[in-house]
């Protein structure tokens, strides 16, 4: 029972309580004052009445008149005139009158009206006595509409007491669900923090669980530091902040293997032409500040381009890495720029700048094959003179396909319900089936290829066509869930979730199987939860309440954002595949990915692994604290 009822009844209960005993005191009292009232009037108007007869003849017409015209006014029970020797001389009687009183009330509260008497003379004779009783119907009346005010007095001031007690209750109630709301979002995983209210009682809970929120916030970003640190010193370049060449070649190596990924683009390299001679004329530390330079300026370049990725193989050689990007003109010329202003300056020396090599690739090509190509084209750019630029000739394929040509692609493929999900099972580390994970196929034309999600999400995302590729992915996702899969599991880009209109449409669309939304497993890249972080934090907070289970995908390089999930109230992290590969035999990402697991734990997310290509790889992952893996280590029953 709520409180507001609880409050209710008891002011209920107390106001009939009160309003009986009130009742009954003050019936008791008012019936014996309208009795002694009654009583004193009859006294005075038998004696007015004796009085007036006294002084008349005593003709028994004329006392017979004057008695009846006093009785004839309504206003006496009886009259009655008595002989000296007790025989009643004239006797006038009405029924008792109870008026418009119930006549419950007048039982329960009877009035007893005392006769009054006075002598009657005849000179110096007694010629009789005067018994008078008057009419108690308006006493009755006058107790009634007495009781009635009375109740509805009572009435009025329970209702008052009501309404005050539940506005005393809210302001009592408020601070009581805010420390019910935060108990409640701990237990979701949201760490949140509440104003302290005045309520002595709650203040100390409140300031308890505060100070325990903010105790945790600390943990976490203490150990978030550390880990993000172990990340660091595992995956980049100590001196310039970009990935170091093992990290890099992981995420190569995911570019042209992972079937989302996107199917082509360029590698582009950078040699410095004379490091050593810089270490020796102009000291380390000048070294190290070109160093820097010409990794800022790839930083910058890769920051510009989704998915890119700028690396330091070693000492003087470079990487960057352009998915989507068949021309990477741009960057090279930047990056030739940015030698010639460090000429400018004094720091490298004008006939030894450096060198660049660029080419294309393909998804399914071979790391190898690739970078033996770009060696190739390297060496070619070394034995030019000046800062050259050499294309690597690899022999891909080019798709030169106009916006307006994707974008009748992409709605026909929408109109025509051309899209279909696959299945890729996720398993957990006992092998039991955790989801299915299943990414959108998208056909090109009637009885054409399927494209991946990375042949064209990229244009989709440029029309700002993703939302309606999102919503199909979330009705076939619930149309095999409604079919019998165990769960399902569907991504979300970054520009989708930003739309307010496409969140509204798929709470409807969710709200309407909400009955199916416990399976529905919804997930957002990391790039596009974390540039888009209020309106993701909208999304998880429209969809909690329906069951569904909320994560990040592709999760781990921008780790040090992960303090900003504690309040989320996530459910699972998918890490990238590139922190995965080759796991079994690179203890810097062994160490960072233990302590990832064990944050990810604490604040109870599920961790999943993407992209394992090995059973090396898949039997290293439960020492790591894993829970799950995806990839081609794990058997797949079939697909769609």
């Amino acid at each position: 029972m709520s409180l507001f009822r609880q409050l209710w009844l008891a002011v209920i209960a107390s106001t009939v309580i009160a309003f009986a005993g009130s009742f009954v005191v003050s019936m008791l009292t008012a019936r014996h004052y309208l009795e002694q009232q009654l009583a004193i009037k009859n006294n005075d108007n038998a004696a007015s009445l004796a009085l007036s007869m006294s002084q008349l003849d005593k003709d028994p017409v004329t006392i017979e008149l004057q008695l009846a015209a006093v009785f004839d006014s309504g206003q006496y029970a009886l009259i009655r005139l008595v002989a000296p020797d007790g025989k009643p001389m004239i006797e006038k009687t009405s029924p008792p009158l109870a008026g418009e009183v119930p006549a419950w009330f007048v039982s329960v509260f009877p009035i007893a009206s005392q006769p009054g008497q006075a002598q009657v003379s005849s000179g110096w004779n007694q010629f009789g006595s005067i018994e008078l009783v008057s009419q108690s119907r308006f006493a009755y009346r006058e107790l009634w509409e007495g009781g009635i005010r009375m109740l509805l007095w009572f009435l009025l001031g329970g209702l008052i007491m009501g309404l005050l007690g539940m506005q005393l209750l809210r302001r009592i109630k408020r601070p009581l669900d805010a420390v019910v709301g935060q108990a409640q979002a701990i237990s979701e995983r949201r760490f949140i923090s509440i104003p302290v209210p005045a309520t002595p009682e709650l203040k100390s809970v409140a300031s308890a669980m505060n100070a325990m929120v903010v105790r945790l916030k600390a943990i976490f970003a203490e150990e978030a530091g550390r880990l993000e640190q172990l990340r660091r010193e595992a995956t980049l370049d100590s001196l310039t902040g970009l990935a170091n060449r093992a990290f890099f070649l992981n995420q190569l190596e995911a570019a042209l293997d992972d079937d989302d990924a996107i199917p082509s683009g360029s590698l582009l390299m950078l040699r410095l032409a004379d490091l050593a001679g810089i270490n020796k004329r102009a000291g380390r530390e000048t070294a190290d500040e070109v160093l820097r330079r010409i990794g800022g300026e790839l930083a910058e370049i890769a920051d510009h381009h989704q998915g890119a990725a700028a690396a330091r193989l070693n000492g003087a050689d470079f990487a960057l890495l352009l998915p989507g990007i068949q021309n990477p003109a741009a960057a090279a010329e930047q990056l030739q720029q940015l030698l010639r202003e460090l000429c400018s300056a004094g720091l490298i020396d004008g006939e030894r700048l450096g060198h660049l090599a660029s080419g294309s690739y393909e998804h399914g090509q071979g790391v190898g094959n690739l970078l033996s190509h770009i060696d190739a084209a390297l060496a070619a750019a070394e034995n030019e003179s000046g800062l050259a630029w050499c294309r690597a000739e690899i022999g891909c394929e080019q798709h030169a396909t106009s916006n307006a040509d994707w974008k009748k692609l992409l709605e026909g493929a929408i109109d025509m319900h051309r899209l279909r999900l696959i299945e890729f099972p996720v398993a957990g580390t006992s092998g039991q089936l955790l989801h299915l994970e299943c990414p959108l196929r998208l056909q090109a034309s009637e009885n054409g290829e399927w494209l991946t999600a990375g042949s064209f999400m990229p244009m989709a995302s440029r029309l700002s066509m993703t939302t309606e590729l999102d919503l199909a992915a979330a009705r076939l996702a619930l149309e095999r869930i409604a079919g019998g899969a165990a769960a399902v599991a569907v991504n979300f880009s970054g520009e989708s979730i930003r739309s307010t209109d496409f969140r509204n449409r798929l709470h409807t669309l969710i709200a309407a199987r909400k009955d199916l939304a416990p399976q529905l497993w919804l997930e957002v890249s990391e790039i596009g939860a974390f540039q888009h972080f209020a309106e993701f934090q909208a999304f998880c907070n429209a969809l909690r309440p329906f069951g569904c289970r909320l994560g990040i995908e592709h999760f781990g390089r921008q780790f040090s954002e992960i303090g900003r999930l504690h309040d989320i109230g996530l459910d699972y992290l998918k890490v990238d595949g590139s922190f995965i590969r080759a796991i079994n035999t690179q203890t810097g990402n062994q160490a960072f990915l233990k302590g990832l697991c064990s944050i990810a734990h604490n604040i109870g997310l599920t961790v999943i692994a993407e992209a394992v290509q090995t059973a090396e790889e898949l039997a290293m992952l439960p020492q790591l604290g894993f829970d799950g893996a995806t990839g081609p280590a794990i058997p797949r029953n079939g697909s769609a």
